[in-house]
């Protein structure tokens, strides 16, 4: 088991720079199989979640390589297989291989995909727009089986009862080579599926509206990357080192930013009485001597992140009065306040709202990081406690940020990974 021990309240100062965007890459690292051609991403974070992926793709026979931040996926002799493994029900991001495979091959077997924790997320809008484009859906242990017509899917309308960021990158999946146009309906508007179709347009795909709540496609005959595609900026690692500078900084720049992908947060942040200043693609974030608490609920982009609810949360035990946080689309993404007690934090849950005051009595504690925003608000915290902090499970948190341990120390945080048992 890998264990995050941070030694807290000591002040962090220097600069930061952001990774690419988890959420992109964890839906580029399946679409680059559409290719007829190798692949390449640049600005992709050293996170789990890549290693995973890597390792599902060598299972298909495609390979690739690693250096710094670039990655070469070779899909020219990908072999088309059942998805059942391990591997797959330990990733939620491995569902985009559901599109991917039905577009390339025409038929997808893939097992219910896993993840964190964090309260249901059921694929029914996926089944939804699979059937709509003319797919078969069955089924059968613990795993789901998509085939196509012999003559291919064909495009529709496609209208989803509620904003879902992964049915929506599968329908695009699933599309792109299809016959005719597919209108997505009540679509998701992320950044990061902005940046999924600003990839496959760049290898001849026709995709208008992405970023909108109408997406249209017109299906293509075949893809080919013949450009290295940059991923966004991660503006969830953003807005925790953004967190982290407000809680325990004494001037901390955070670069590769774009400020755009965090309007309402940064709202938030203003109103608490965090002092920023906001560049083209940075924010310096100077020291804070007074915060206040604030009201937050999570909604689908441009909204506030639920990502961001669980960090932003450590950040209100300095704040005074009561801090309110209402998460609409994982109200069940709680687990990290148990933990949190532990080190003596003032939060608590009640009929579904998260009610926060301020802990003057922090304290470094054994806990334990249960999915990768929790691990996150656990780390924030155990930065601003005095006295040691161990995070066990720590790979969850290690899954979703770029070179956290690296980053932290480069601002003078004491943290370091160690291997241990619980």
């Amino acid at each position: 088991m890998e264990i995050m021990d941070i030694h807290g309240g000591k002040k962090l100062s220097g600069s930061v720079t952001i990774g690419g965007a988890k959420n992109s890459t964890v839906a580029l690292i399946p679409a680059s199989i559409l290719s007829q051609t190798k692949v390449v991403f640049d600005s992709v974070p050293r996170i789990k979640d890549v290693d995973n992926l890597r390792s599902i793709l060598e299972d298909m026979n495609v390979s690739s390589s690693m250096d710094e931040s670039v990655l070469s996926i070779d899909p020219t002799q990908i072999k088309e297989i059942p998805l059942t493994s391990g591997k797959i029900q330990s990733l939620r991001a491995s569902y985009y291989f559901m599109g991917a495979l039905l577009s390339r091959f025409g038929e997808a077997i893939v097992s219910f995909p896993g993840g964190d924790d964090i309260g249901p997320r059921p694929i029914d809008q996926h089944v939804h727009g699979f059937e709509a484009l003319g797919a078969e859906v069955h089924f059968k242990d613990d795993s789901i089986h998509i085939k196509a017509p012999k003559t291919g899917l064909v495009g529709t309308t496609i209208e989803f009862d509620f904003i879902s960021v992964g049915a929506t990158i599968n329908m695009i999946l699933a599309s792109v080579l299809a016959h005719g146009q597919t209108t997505i309906e009540n679509a998701a508007r992320e950044p990061e599926i902005i940046d999924l179709a600003t990839f496959l347009n760049n290898m001849g795909a026709k995709i208008r509206g992405a970023g909108t709540s109408q997406i249209k496609i017109e299906g293509v005959r075949s893809l080919s990357s013949t450009n290295s595609h940059t991923i966004i900026p991660d503006r969830i690692e953003a807005g925790t080192y953004i967190i982290i500078a407000a809680a325990v900084g004494n001037g901390v720049l955070v670069k590769n930013v774009i400020p755009e992908h965090l309007d309402l947060f940064l709202g938030k942040l203003e109103e608490m009485g965090v002092n920023m200043v906001i560049g083209e693609d940075s924010i310096y974030v100077y020291p804070t001597e007074r915060l206040t608490n604030v009201e937050v609920k999570t909604s689908p982009f441009p909204g506030f992140a639920t990502d961001l609810q669980q960090p932003i949360s450590a950040l209100m035990f300095l704040g005074e009065g009561e801090g309110i946080i209402q998460d609409t689309i994982y109200p069940k993404r709680i687990r990290h306040i148990p933990e949190l007690n532990k080190m003596g934090a003032n939060i608590w849950n009640e009929d579904g709202i998260i009610h926060i005051q301020k802990s003057g009595a922090l304290i470094g504690a054994n806990v334990t990081a249960d999915e990768i925003r929790a691990g996150a608000s656990l780390m924030i915290t155990g930065l601003v406690a005095p006295g040691e902090t161990k995070i066990f499970d720590a790979g969850n948190i290690l899954r979703g940020y770029d070179r956290v341990v690296e980053k932290l120390t480069g601002l003078g945080a004491d943290v370091k990974i160690i291997k241990g048992e619980k």
